[in-house]
């Protein structure tokens, strides 16, 4: 095979020198029909086979593929790989040729009978104002001087990048829905589509194909805020990919080193602040900012309600010997005085009040957990 640089050789020996092909056959050791191919045209390297041929291998080809077609049907953990054909080849069939080329005829016949189809993807660009994508995400956080673990609602725009982050003690309904209405009023508006996973908070049970049994508390939720939502494949994490993105940037970068706050509200507003700052990073491939894109991208969110949604568990109970009410499996104090009577809790995400009557009679941090006692003296 002629290299290049004997192929600059030959035609520079020829064209520039005016020596003879006879000349340059001497000096190269090349034949005189090869230094004619390459004073003919351009370099062409070496030329694909149009067929392969396996002298040793050819009485065995049709067995693979007889054994690639049967693995069709067969668990994808235990079908045919090139090595175990060989092997076969060899104990049952008496093969006496080399496994790379039995390896080069499987991919080859993978190929030819559909069986090497792997998943492909698309990268695609966003409409701006037309989707986002939701996930939660782990994280620690060191609150009045104690490590606790928190739940990241994430919110992230498909068409702009512009996101947002808030930390939550749990990721129950009532923290998903608290988590959508801050974002909300951060983004300025509702994007027309979110999109999930089959997560509890809104999916009651997942049917065949797209179809999901919904929460009756997301239905009316989503009911309120107009908006449709899209929920994954099941284990198909990959389709809101951005969004999984963010709950990665967001734990090495907002939350590296681990940040230390009196409470969760002063973390939260710091986790504000960086989410505004991000506006002006520039996303790789895209010539503008991520403020830039949403400021084209606000004028296609749907408007806010007059009101956000009453995101409020109301608890009956009665005040025991101990003066406290149990709400939610935990025990908060009220005044001695009330003792025995019945009152009516409002539980807010990290707040709860107690009322007797319209008179509200406590207030307290809210507890997650069991068996938990908050008292106030």
């Amino acid at each position: 095979m002629l290299k290049v640089d004997q192929y600059e050789y030959i035609r520079t020996a020829h064209r520039v020198y005016g020596k003879a092909i006879r000349q340059i056959s001497r000096e190269t050791g090349h034949s005189r029909n090869t230094i004619k191919r390459a004073l003919k045209g351009q370099y062409r390297g070496y030329k694909q086979r149009e067929r392969q041929a396996y002298p040793v291998l050819a009485p065995h080809l049709a067995t693979i593929d007889s054994w690639l077609e049967a693995d069709k049907d067969k668990p994808k953990k235990q079908r045919h790989t090139a090595r175990r054909i060989y092997h076969r080849l060899r104990d049952e069939c008496d093969y006496q040729g080399c496994e790379s080329s039995v390896r080069r005829y499987v991919r080859a016949a993978r190929i030819r009978l559909g069986t090497a189809v792997s998943s492909v993807f698309i990268p695609l660009d966003a409409e701006l104002g037309k989707e986002a994508e939701i996930d939660w995400g782990n994280c620690h956080a060191v609150l009045s001087g104690a490590q606790v673990r928190l739940k990241m609602f994430c919110m992230r725009s498909k068409g702009s990048g512009k996101h947002f982050v808030r930390c939550f003690p749990c990721e129950r309904q009532q923290a998903f829905f608290e988590g959508h209405i801050e974002a909300f009023n951060f983004f300025g508006g509702i994007f027309p589509t979110l999109i999930y996973d089959n997560l509890s908070s809104a999916v009651a049970q997942v049917l065949k194909g797209k179809k999901r049994k919904l929460q009756e508390g997301f239905i009316k939720f989503k009911a309120y805020y107009s908006f449709t939502s899209r929920f994954c494949n099941v284990n198909q994490g990959h389709e809101k990919g951005g969004v999984e993105g963010l709950v990665g940037f967001a734990r090495r970068n907002y939350m590296v080193p681990v940040p230390e706050a009196p409470d969760l509200d002063t973390l939260n507003q710091d986790l504000l602040r960086q989410c505004y700052g991000y506006g002006g990073h520039r996303m790789a491939g895209r010539s503008r900012t991520v403020d830039e894109l949403y400021e084209q991208e606000k004028g296609h969110l749907i408007s806010l309600p007059p009101e956000p949604f009453d995101n409020v568990e109301i608890c009956d109970g009665k005040v025991d010997k101990y003066a406290t009410v149990s709400i939610d499996k935990n025990r908060y104090s009220v005044p001695v005085l009330y003792g025995g009577t019945r009152v009516r809790s409002l539980l807010y995400v990290n707040h709860v009040e107690i009322f007797h009557g319209n008179k509200q009679i406590a207030a307290h941090r809210r507890l997650y957990g069991n068996n938990k006692w908050q008292l106030d003296p």
